[in-house]
């Protein structure tokens, strides 16, 4: 017999006891991990690259370890948070969170570390990259995978209405019955976000098209390959059961998808972008690839709603597509500080990546729109296609209309064993005439050699179509070719070496010109005077006239008032081997500078009676082996416009003295021994070379870049107003010479700049052109010195007066071995020295 309240009535069903809902620190500590995670990636790569920069600014050597210690620093500081979120939390959301970040994070590790090739073998990085790309992606989900989500039970065949106060698990799985592992596809929702996301992949092309410029061949055809491993890695982080965990549900909710996934993915996508790329290249991919994370998200939210997954070809396209911007479209190179003074390279990757930035972001909002809304679909799969089509083709218009078509990769410098013998060359008498009979015999001696020994290369070059270009001051030929051409050249017997003869990607717009914002000097600048070369002028009577003293720099500005009236004329005293220009003319203002200090009027050059003529072997302050050779080759032996150096060379009509305020660092593909043999032929010819020691003191030897190492180039240091060798001046010792040979006024010197203008600069560069006009006094002065190299060398260190030396610090180690190793013979004294020469 039944009591109570319900007797004689039936039992109430009984209440349904809710899930427990995941308490709030799960996702507290999740937003914790990444903003930890975040933080520790970013600076240090940013760290890495500025110590890659200042180490190259300051000559010194690069740290191959720099980049691999960089990696297990951050892997060390993040993947221990990272590794506890994939374990300890209850929620599978903020697991999967974790498990994803880990991956990440031994992605960057083992990523970041193929730094330590050197850029120069850009190629190899990036078969490297795109191999080690692929092995993760087969081997990190193996050993971060968690769980699969749960098969959510088959939907009633009438489904009740939704009850808007049912409390629900927001990591339940989503979707239909499906089998035990990942989320199975829905084949139509995947093909139509599949087609969206190749769109959002080629909208993030679009400003790389437009402000990058491709490499060579090979280079191009590995970075895509590396991208597309990336991508392939991206899709094995971000697979389906990332997608299922941080959707939740059933009930679905777009929204929280796009935000929290979007997140989520972010910062996994920012950890593969910190490792994608030479040191550099990763700056503008961290900038353009977190983004995507949101549309990501968006991309998968049709196929979670449809009950499956979108698959990873949405990930790995997005994702390849935009790491094959920075990866193709910017040299790693000329991402540096040096260039970063102008609007050059560094300038337009910061364009590119802003601009790939704001592409990102306008994604995130449209594709959020457009498929994340409570009844949002994918278009239709045809729809999808033709917006692919359509950003396919405006990238393709892009690129050829205000881009930069075409291939720019890197040539080679193959050097010759055999170069030509100088030994003998006859004196020929003192005085001009004597320096042109050596010049003619050297230049005939030369031409020969090379003509004799590249015959047979250069047909087999020419057969091959790789575009050879033959030098005789170094026997030598410069060539197209990556690896593959290099390895078999080094194989040939006539061969000895073959280097990089780099060259620089062009730009979208120029940068523009460099110019002074001071007047003209109302007497002999400072510097002038420090020399004492207003006195030869005004007591001894002696400008420099009728010596021709040969620039090779960044070019001249031939209409400047200071410059205008000495330069030679004719049809052989101006060469531009990058853009040939017709007439004397300067973007960078460097060589202008210089030009003004050796021979500038108004006061600012040391010998303004002098002529002057020039050439063009800097472009955007960079250069390469080749080029240096062109200028080199010009000044030996002068030939006209569109002439041919091997026939049209003119010897005779060589300066007497040539000012060089440039150096070639391995990073531009000189070897030590790379010019040499062009310093020993324009001595033997009894041209007098003066070179900058170069600026990366106050360090020990420093001096490390020809042409200022060769025993037979006249090196110059720099000091300040009180006779103080200035910090940033480069210091020997130099084996096998006695560098720097003497130190002239370089902190602060006021010349000509392009446009009619004046500024003041520092450097080396600075110092070297007004010793090479006070040796175009000397020879003014007394003309049966001209070629007579040794004597002037002897004359210019023995006037000299003393200079003080600077050191690093008071270790003794920082006194570079004495002081002539500091401020060589002292500094010139341009009156003392024309006395003496006269």
């Amino acid at each position: 017999m039944e009591v109570g309240p319900y007797a004689g009535r039936p039992f109430p069903p009984p209440m349904a006891v809710p899930p427990a809902r995941p308490g709030p620190w799960p996702v507290v500590a999740a937003v914790l991990v990444g903003c930890w995670t975040v933080a520790v990636a970013v600076p240090g790569e940013l760290v890495g690259w500025l110590a890659d920069q200042v180490r190259l600014a300051t000559g010194l050597d690069r740290v191959v370890w720099l980049w691999p210690v960089v990696a297990a620093v951050t892997v060390l500081l993040a993947a221990v948070p990272a590794l506890l979120l994939a374990l300890l939390p209850r929620s599978g959301a903020v697991r999967a969170t974790g498990r994803a970040w880990l991956a990440g994070l031994l992605a960057l590790g083992a990523l970041t570390g193929l730094r330590a090739l050197p850029p120069v073998h850009h190629e190899a990085y990036l078969a490297a990259l795109a191999a080690t790309a692929v092995l993760l992606a087969v081997v990190l989900p193996r050993l971060v995978r968690g769980p699969a989500p749960a098969p959510a039970p088959a939907p009633a065949p009438t489904p009740p209405a939704a009850n808007p106060d049912r409390p629900h698990d927001p990591d339940a799985p989503a979707g239909p019955a499906a089998p035990a592992g990942s989320p199975r596809t829905v084949p139509a929702a995947q093909a139509a976000v599949t087609w969206l996301a190749v769109a959002a992949g080629l909208a993030t092309l679009l400003p790389w098209a437009w402000f990058g410029a491709l490499g060579g061949l090979l280079e191009t055809g590995l970075a895509a390959a590396a991208a597309a491993a990336v991508g392939v890695l991206a899709g094995a982080l971000l697979d389906a059961r990332f997608w299922a965990h941080l959707a939740g549900g059933p009930p679905h909710r777009p929204a929280r998808l796009v935000l929290v996934g979007g997140l989520v993915a972010g910062v996994a996508l920012l950890l593969l972008a910190a490792g994608t790329g030479q040191s550099g290249a990763q700056l503008p991919a961290l900038l353009t690839l977190p983004p995507l994370g949101f549309a990501l998200a968006a991309l998968q939210a049709p196929a979670l709603r449809a009950g499956g997954s979108a698959g990873t070809a949405p990930v790995r396209w997005l994702v390849g597509l935009a790491a094959f911007g920075p990866l193709a479209f910017a040299d790693p190179e000329e991402i540096t500080l040096l260039l970063a003074a102008t609007r050059d390279v560094p300038f337009w990757v910061a364009v590119a990546a802003a601009a790939g930035l704001a592409v990102a972001a306008l994604l995130a909002i449209a594709y959020g729109v457009l498929l994340a809304r409570p009844r949002g679909r994918a278009p239709s799969r045809p729809v999808a296609a033709a917006t692919a089509g359509v950003l396919l083709a405006g990238a393709a218009l892009v690129y050829l209309g205000p881009g930069q078509p075409g291939l720019h990769g890197e040539r080679l410098l193959v050097v010759l064993r055999e170069q030509a013998d100088l030994g003998g060359v006859p004196a020929g008498g003192a005085g001009q005439a004597g320096r042109d009979a050596r010049a003619r015999e050297v230049y005939r001696r030369l031409v020969a050699t090379a003509e004799r020994t590249q015959a047979g290369l250069r047909r087999d070059l020419t057969r091959l179509g790789l575009d050879p270009t033959p030098y005789y001051l170094v026997n030598a030929i410069e060539v197209d070719g990556g690896p593959a051409v290099r390895a078999w050249l080094s194989r040939r017997p006539e061969v000895d070496r073959v280097l990089l003869s780099q060259r620089l990607r062009p730009l979208p717009a120029g940068a523009p010109t460099s110019r002074g914002d001071q007047p003209a000097p109302s007497g002999p600048a400072w510097n002038v005077s420090l020399l004492r070369a207003d006195r030869v002028w005004s007591q001894l009577g002696v400008t420099g006239a009728g010596i021709v003293v040969g620039s090779s720099d960044s070019g001249v500005d031939g209409r400047h008032p200071a410059l205008a009236g000495g330069f030679r004329g004719g049809d052989d005293s101006w060469y531009d081997p990058w853009d040939h220009t017709r007439a004397p003319t300067d973007q960078g203002g460097h060589g202008t500078h210089t030009t003004g200090s050796a021979v500038g009027r108004d006061g600012i050059g040391v010998a303004p009676g002098a002529s002057w003529v020039g050439c063009v072997n800097l472009d955007r302050n960079l250069g390469s082996p080749a080029r240096y050779l062109d200028c080199l080759q010009f000044m030996l032996a002068p030939f006209p416009a569109g002439g041919d150096p091997f026939t049209d060379g003119r010897p005779e009509r060589a300066p007497q003295v040539l000012t060089n305020s440039w150096g070639c660092p391995p990073i531009e593909g000189c070897d030590p021994a790379a010019l040499r043999p062009a310093a020993d032929a324009l001595d033997a010819a009894g041209i007098f070379v003066v070179a900058a020691a170069g600026n990366t003191g106050p360090y020990c030897r420093s001096i490390e870049d020809p042409p200022a190492t060769y025993p037979d180039v006249f090196t110059v240091g720099a000091t300040d107003r009180d006779r103080q060798v200035a910090d940033f001046s480069s210091r020997g010792p130099v084996p096998g010479a006695a560098k720097p040979d003497v130190v002239a006024p370089g902190v602060g010197v006021l010349s000509a700049m392009p446009g009619g203008g004046y500024a003041t600069l520092d450097g080396t560069s600075m110092a070297a052109p007004q010793v090479a006009g006070v040796v175009a006094l000397m020879w003014s002065a007394n003309p049966a010195l001209i070629g007579d190299l040794e004597r002037t060398r002897r004359i210019l260190r023995d006037t000299a007066v003393p200079a003080g030396a600077t050191y690093a610090s008071r270790k003794p180690a920082d006194a570079c071995g004495g002081d002539a190793n500091i401020a060589g013979a002292g500094l010139v004294d341009a009156y003392a020295a024309v006395s003496a020469a006269r």
